[in-house]
């Protein structure tokens, strides 16, 4: 397992948060992903032998939110 933190700008309420860890926990190979309003960040643990850091941010993306 891996773990990477995302900048995520465009986060500006609980939904916002709650759509990009939705997102995030789609992609198969992710193990957990928790979005933080505050820092405005997604902390993402992930296989990365199945997912991969762009298909995750793809994710992110097509749920709206732009990735710094």
């Amino acid at each position: 397992m891996e773990k990477t933190i995302l900048k995520v700008d465009s986060m500006d309420c609980e939904h916002c948060m709650e759509k990009v860890t939705n997102a995030v926990n789609s992609v198969h190979g992710v193990a957990g992903a928790e979005a933080e309003l505050e820092t405005r960040t997604v902390t993402i643990n992930y296989d990365p032998s199945i997912a991969s850091l762009e298909a995750i941010k793809a994710s992110i993306v097509d749920a709206g939110y732009e990735v710094a």
